[in-house]
């Protein structure tokens, strides 16, 4: 249960760090959506069918 909450936080502050990117027009739309699907993948966070 650990490791999964260790996952849940991880993911929560990669998908900041990439809004933020985003929203300061770093990264494309598309770009964007890549990536979030990428970070789901990675962290596999307990709640991933909320998050997209």
């Amino acid at each position: 249960m650990m490791e999964g909450g260790a996952n849940e936080v991880r993911y929560k502050i990669a998908e900041f760090l990439l809004k933020r990117m985003h929203e300061d027009k770093l990264l494309t739309e598309e770009e964007w959506e890549k990536i979030r699907v990428l970070n789901v993948k990675t962290f596999s966070p307990e709640l991933a069918k909320v998050y997209l």
